[in-house]
């Protein structure tokens, strides 16, 4: 029996439960009792994640057959990539570790990449690239989850780590505006094409998936940088 829409979107709603802000670590940063050294780790790593959010959304797009949908979503590209030079997020994650004390050859060249990161995010680009595309976007929806978190991070960094310029922030202050969009449009996509239980079940099962890989990324951060 398919659950109606609104249940539908509960139930990708629960996966709050298991996002990554629960993770010790995140909340650890948040509370401001990560040392300078355990925040570049972080900093550094996630870079990863960072510079594959582009290759995920090729993926998607090189397997969506629906024009208005690619349409919206090469703009999740740009926002990353950007249009030009110094512009997008990749962008401004470097200049968030260069404000943290890292240098871009050190972040870029994945000196401090743990190998657990690399295996998780590897996992999810391999994932959206071997899907169909709706579990694929579905697995983006952890971005219902986004905008609180950002401006948790926000705050905590404004509030505790002091020594990070402001300007340096600005990747999450970008986010901010971004994920809700990306949100309203991935939600419109999977609640459109989701319409039998199966259909709904794998959607679920595929942003719990994400939400399994960031845990994972966590987790290797942690073990990397100990309390």
């Amino acid at each position: 029996m398919t659950t109606t829409e609104t249940d539908f979107v509960e139930m990708l709603r629960a996966h709050s439960r298991r996002y990554h802000d629960q993770h010790p670590f995140h909340v650890r940063m948040n509370a401001g009792r990560l040392s300078p050294a355990q925040l570049r780790g972080w900093v550094a790593n996630r870079f990863y994640y960072q510079e594959n959010i582009p290759r995920k959304d090729a993926a998607i797009l090189s397997n969506c057959p629906d024009l208005e949908v690619r349409r919206r979503w090469i703009r999740r590209i740009v926002d990353h990539d950007g249009a030009a030079a110094g512009e997008g997020g990749i962008e401004a994650w470097l200049r968030l570790g260069e404000a943290a004390g890292l240098t871009r050859e050190e972040i870029t060249d994945h000196r401090h990449l743990v190998p657990g990161v690399r295996f998780a995010v590897d996992a999810y680009v391999n994932f959206t690239r071997t899907r169909p595309w709706v579990e694929a976007v579905a697995s983006s929806l952890t971005e219902l989850f986004a905008p609180d978190l950002m401006a948790e991070r926000l705050a905590a960094f404004e509030r505790w780590y002091p020594w990070i310029d402001s300007d340096g922030l600005a990747y999450f202050r970008a986010r901010l505006e971004q994920a809700p969009r990306d949100c309203e449009h991935a939600l419109e996509v999977v609640t459109t094409h989701c319409l039998s239980a199966e259909s709904q079940a794998r959607a679920v099962d595929a942003l719990s998936f994400k939400c399994d890989v960031l845990w994972s990324l966590m987790n290797a951060i942690d073990q990397a940088y100990p309390e």
